[in-house]
C-alpha cells in the first residue's frame, strides 16, 4: 500500500482558465475516472474522508484520503490497487468505525480532465499546478461540471513555495477556494447546523456531543494507521471532552450518560498511555540534542521509550478491534438521539457555579507548598471548572466564554508541572544500565521546569478565580 502525504492549495475558477506562465516543464495529459464511495449515512464525508475508485488507462486503483492536523492544505492519501468489488482489505481495515453505518456503497462519478505544469525554482522540481475540468457522470451521461486548480508540492516544495504560487494564480483571476475535496462539491451532506444561541440548553448539549462524536469518527482511520500522532491526539480529546460534559450535565440528566462516560474513561485510559509517550519524545528531544558527550546514552532513553510506545500502542489498537469498542461509538449515538429537555429546577450557570465553589474549596486546602498530588488535583479541579462554564457559554453567553479562557490558562500552565511529573517518573523507568547520566541530567531540567510553573501558577489561579466570579457571582 502506497501511503504520501499530500500538502496541496485548492482554488476555484468562473468559467474557462488558462494557466499563467510558470517556469517548468508541461505536464502529460491525463483523463481518469473516479467513483467516490460511501456509506448509506455519509460518515465519510461528513468525516473529511474521501474513498474512491480511480480508473486511468485501464488501471484500477483505490484511493483513501484522511484529514490531518492543518486540514486545509494536508492529508493523508493511501493507495492500492484493486478492482470493482470493493475497496481492498488493508483500505477496508481502516474503515471499521465507519462500517455499522451500512455497507459502502457509490455516491458520485467524476471524469477529470488534468493539464499543467510541474513547476521548478533554482532546478528543483517543487510543485505540480495543475488544472482540473471535472465533468459530474450520472448513468456514464454528463449531467454538471466545474473546473478546479490545485497546487501540490512535490519533491523539495515547501509552504513558502505554496503561498507564492497561491498568489500568483490568484493575481491571474483564480480565486479563494474552501479546500473541500471535489466530492463535496457536488455530494448533498445531510445539514448538521449548530442551534441558534437562543435554542434550549439540551439542543447545543446534543450538538457538542454530535461534535465529539464526529472527531472520533475523523480521526479513527487515522489512528488505525498510525502515521500521524496528532490523530491519536484529536481523538484522545475527543474522548475527553465528552466526558467533561456528561460530568458538567450529570446535575441535569442524572446518570443517562453515566455508562458511555466510564467506557470512554477506559478508552481514554489506553489512548494516553500511547499519547503520553508520545508528548514526552518530542518534549525530550530537542533536550536530548543539547546533551553533548552524554547525547548517545539519550537517545538509548528515546529508543527505550518508542518500544515502550509500541506496545501500549498495540494493546489500544487491540481494544479498538473488539465489538465492545463498536459498542461504545453505537451507545454513542443513542446517547444523543436520548438527550431531550432538562430538568427545569437546574440551570447550566448554577452547575458552572457549584463547580466553582467546589475549585475554591480546593484552592483554599492547598497549603503554601503543595505536592504534586495536591497540584495535579487542583488541575482537575480547574478542568472541571472550565468544562462546566463552557456548558454554560453554549448559548453565546461572553462572561462565560471569559472563564473558559481563563480555566484553559490555568488548566495549561498546571499541566506543564504534570508533564515535568510524568517525565521524571518515565525517564527514571527508561533509566537502562548505561544511560544514568542522560537521565540524571533531562530529570534536573524536568525539576527546573516545575520549579518555573510553581512561581508562577499562583498569578494565573488568581486571575482565573476572579473572572469565574465575575461570570458566576
Amino acid at each position: 500500500m502506497r501511503t504520501t502525504v499530500e500538502r496541496e492549495l485548492k482554488l476555484d475558477v468562473n468559467g474557462p482558465f488558462a494557466l499563467p506562465e510558470l517556469p517548468g516543464s508541461r505536464l502529460p495529459e491525463r483523463i481518469f475516472t473516479s467513483t467516490y464511495h460511501d456509506t448509506p449515512a455519509r460518515s465519510l464525508g461528513r468525516a473529511g474522508i474521501t474513498l474512491r475508485r480511480r480508473v486511468e488507462s485501464g488501471t484500477s486503483l483505490w484511493q483513501l484520503k484522511l484529514p490531518r492536523a492543518d486540514e486545509r492544505t494536508e492529508r493523508t492519501e493511501l493507495e492500492e490497487a484493486g478492482g470493482p468489488g470493493g475497496p481492498p482489505p488493508e483500505l477496508a481495515r481502516l474503515l471499521v468505525a465507519h462500517e455499522r453505518h451500512g455497507r459502502l456503497e457509490p455516491v458520485a462519478t467524476l471524469r477529470t480532465r488534468r493539464t499543467g505544469v510541474r513547476v521548478e525554482s533554482e532546478g528543483r522540481a517543487v510543485a505540480d499546478v495543475t488544472v482540473d475540468e471535472v465533468t459530474v457522470l450520472y448513468s456514464e451521461r454528463a449531467v454538471d461540471g466545474f473546473i478546479e486548480l490545485e497546487v501540490e508540492l512535490v519533491d523539495a516544495g515547501d509552504e513558502p513555495d505554496l503561498r507564492r504560487l497561491g498568489r500568483v494564480l490568484r493575481d491571474a483571476g483564480a480565486r479563494e477556494s474552501s479546500g473541500e475535496p471535489k466530492l463535496m462539491r457536488v455530494l448533498e451532506l445531510p445539514a448538521t447546523p449548530a442551534p441558534k444561541r437562543s435554542a434550549p440548553l439540551h439542543e447545543h448539549v446534543r450538538h457538542a456531543l454530535e461534535l465529539q462524536l464526529a472527531e472520533l469518527e475523523a480521526h479513527d482511520p487515522g489512528v488505525r494507521l498510525g502515521g500521524d500522532p496528532e490523530d491519536l491526539h484529536r481523538l484522545r480529546v475527543a474522548t475527553r471532552r465528552t466526558r467533561a460534559l456528561i460530568r458538567a450535565t450529570r446535575p441535569l440528566l442524572g446518570e443517562r450518560l453515566a455508562p458511555l462516560g466510564e467506557e470512554l474513561r477506559l478508552l481514554g485510559g489506553l489512548l494516553g498511555s500511547v499519547r503520553d509517550l508520545d508528548v514526552l519524545v518530542e518534549r525530550l528531544r530537542p533536550e536530548v540534542e543539547r546533551l553533548d558527550v552524554d547525547r548517545p546514552q539519550g537517545e538509548t532513553l528515546l529508543a527505550a521509550l518508542g518500544a515502550e510506545r509500541v506496545v501500549h500502542r498495540d494493546v489500544l489498537l487491540a481494544a479498538m478491534e473488539t465489538p465492545r469498542y463498536q459498542e461504545l461509538l453505537d451507545s454513542f449515538h443513542r446517547a444523543i438521539d436520548d438527550i431531550d429537555g432538562f430538568a427545569e429546577d437546574v440551570t447550566a450557570a448554577q452547575v458552572a457555579k457549584h463547580a466553582l465553589r467546589e475549585l475554591r474549596h480546593t484552592v483554599a486546602a492547598l497549603p503554601a507548598e503543595p505536592t504534586d498530588e495536591e497540584l495535579h488535583a487542583l488541575r482537575i479541579r480547574a478542568k472541571r471548572a472550565r468544562y462546566a462554564a463552557e456548558l454554560a457559554s453554549l448559548g453565546g453567553g461572553k462572561a462565560a466564554a471569559r472563564t473558559v479562557e481563563a480555566f484553559k490558562k490555568l488548566q495549561d500552565a498546571i499541566g506543564e508541572h504534570q508533564d515535568a511529573v510524568v517525565a521524571e517518573k518515565q525517564l527514571r523507568r527508561a533509566a537502562l544500565p548505561g544511560a544514568e547520566v542522560a537521565a540524571g541530567r533531562l530529570i534536573e531540567r524536568e525539576r527546573q521546569r516545575k520549579v518555573e510553573v510553581r512561581a508562577r501558577y499562583p498569578t494565573i489561579l488568581r486571575s482565573a478565580l476572579r473572572t469565574g466570579k465575575k461570570a458566576f457571582p
